[in-house]
Parts: C-alpha cells; sequence; structure tokens
C-alpha cells in the first residue's frame, strides 16, 4: 500500500497533464449546451477534432512565409511549456505572462502575414487585450507566490472572494470568454482569436487550437491551485501531495463548469467597455493586494 501511495501523485500529475487540457473545453462546451437545453457534443469533441485535423495538410495562402510555418509550432510549443509549468511546478508561476505572451506573438505574426483584414481586426484587438490583462496577471501571481493564507473568518473570506473575482475576470479576458468577447460569433465582427485563425487549416489549425486549450487548462489549473495553496483548511493539516493534487484537479473541472455557465448565461458588451473595466480591475486589484500585503 504504501508503495501504491507513493507512486500515485506523479501519476495523477501524468493522467492530469494528459488529459486535463482536452477535458477543460470540452467541460465548457458541454455545460453552455446543457445551460441552452441542447445535448451538446461529447467532452472529448476537443481531442477528436484535433487529432482530425493535425492529420490534413494545410492549405496556405498566396502571402504565406515564414511565420505561416513556424508560428503554429511556436505557440503549441509554449503552451506545452506553460502547461508543465502550471501541472508540475518546475518553476515560478511568474513565467507564465511572458510564455502567454510568447504564444500571443506567435499568433499574431501567424495573423499579421497574411494579411487580411478580418486578422488584422482581430490583432488588434488581441493586442489592447494584452496590455490590459497582463499587468493585472503579474500582479495575481505576486500574490500566489507570497506566503499569504486566507483564514476561516469573515474578513479573510471577503478578500479572498473579492480577489478571486478580479482573477476571474482577468482570466475571462485573457481567454476571449463573455462579457469580454464572445468565442459562439463565428465568422462576425465581434471575434477575436477566430478572426486570426481564419487562414489557417489542417494541422496548423490543430496546433493553434491545442495551444489555446493548453493555455485555458493553465490558468484553470492555477486558479484552482491558488485556492488549495493559500487555504487555511489545507495548510494547517498535514495533507498528502496526491490529495492537494486531486483537490486541484477537481478545481479546474469546477472552474471549468462555472466558465460554461457564464458563456451560456452572459453576453458580449460593447469593444469600448472592456479598456474601462480591465482598468478599473486593475485599479481594483492593486489596492487589494496592498490590502492583502498589509494585513
Amino acid at each position: 500500500m504504501e508503495i501504491v501511495l507513493k507512486y500515485l501523485d506523479p501519476v495523477i500529475r501524468i493522467a492530469s497533464f494528459l488529459l486535463l487540457p482536452f477535458l477543460c473545453g470540452g467541460l465548457v462546451q458541454k455545460i453552455r449546451s446543457y445551460a441552452q437545453g441542447r445535448v451538446g457534443a461529447p467532452v472529448l469533441q476537443i481531442l477528436y477534432d484535433t487529432w482530425r485535423m493535425i492529420r490534413k495538410k494545410p492549405v496556405d495562402g498566396p502571402f504565406s512565409g515564414f511565420f505561416t510555418e513556424a508560428s503554429p509550432l511556436i505557440a503549441c510549443l509554449a503552451g506545452v511549456v506553460v502547461w508543465s509549468l502550471a501541472s508540475f511546478e518546475w518553476g515560478s508561476f511568474l513565467l507564465i505572462p511572458f510564455l502567454i505572451g510568447i504564444m500571443r506573438f506567435a499568433l499574431l505574426a501567424y495573423s499579421v502575414e497574411n494579411g487580411t483584414s478580418f486578422a488584422g481586426m482581430g490583432a488588434a484587438r488581441e493586442v489592447i487585450l494584452y496590455v490590459f490583462c497582463e499587468p493585472i496577471m503579474i500582479l495575481v501571481l505576486v500574490v500566489f507566490e507570497s506566503h499569504l493564507v486566507f483564514n476561516a473568518n469573515f474578513a479573510s473570506l471577503a478578500f479572498g472572494g473579492l480577489f478571486l473575482l478580479g482573477t476571474s475576470l482577468v482570466i475571462l479576458a485573457e481567454l476571449a470568454k463573455p462579457p469580454f468577447d464572445d468565442p459562439r460569433t463565428h465568422l462576425e465582427l465581434t471575434m477575436v482569436h477566430e478572426a486570426m485563425l481564419l487562414e489557417a487549416s489542417g494541422s496548423r489549425r490543430a496546433l493553434f487550437e491545442l495551444a489555446q486549450q493548453l493555455k485555458t487548462s493553465s490558468l484553470f489549473l492555477f486558479v484552482a491551485k491558488m485556492g488549495v495553496y493559500h487555504g487555511e483548511f489545507f495548510l494547517s493539516r498535514s495533507i498528502p501531495h496526491y490529495w492537494l493534487d486531486a483537490v486541484s484537479v477537481l478545481g479546474a473541472l469546477f472552474v471549468s463548469v462555472c466558465v460554461g455557465y457564464i458563456e451560456a448565461n452572459s453576453t458580449r458588451r460593447k469593444w469600448l467597455w472592456v479598456p474601462e473595466l480591465l482598468g478599473l480591475n486593475f485599479i481594483f486589484m492593486l489596492f487589494l493586494g496592498i490590502l492583502l500585503k498589509l494585513g
């Protein structure tokens, strides 16, 4: 029994590393379908679609060049690195914004090189999201790397809830989810990520989609670990590591369910409203982080 418990922690981490990216995205789509009264696609439909597209030969446009071939690989490799960081914690979580920045650069380079008007619009909006999201993300990661503990009292739980609310807003903006963008509005003027991938096809489209799922699962797992690693309930007891990993994985799946419900019951706001909300969120998180550090 001791031998089984000894290897249970790496088994949970490896299993979650392989399956969680597809489960998180699949759960978001499934819960969104159920909330709208539809059956929806299977939970692992993203895995099936990725495997189907990765075997197809891409069709390039007349303006394709170096970034058309290299950007999908760069984005996918950066996604694997950020997902391994969130899963195995081999380094500081402060590397997450820089790795996500590499993924963004690859996506922007691909869209700009192909030169379509839709891609240019999507690239401009993606840069705006990046400029407003990354400072807030760095503030959240600085708090995560600290030794703060949320105790089981009203004041601590209130601060923790407000901090979780601000973190949820920046993650929704980072993933271009409602109310910042609507992934259901394909081929319309409201899309961000989809506009930059209109020229992608075959294996290159699959690599971009895989990178997006890896980033999504990384952020969901990060939110779950933030609650586990800074909660008094988990820190005040000698809980084995495999239990903490299992709770983190279940927390990531719970975040996926919440995001799917938000997608089904939220609408996209006007784009001019997005920078104002993210700017206010930055000021809110800055003051909240100062109060948490002083407390």
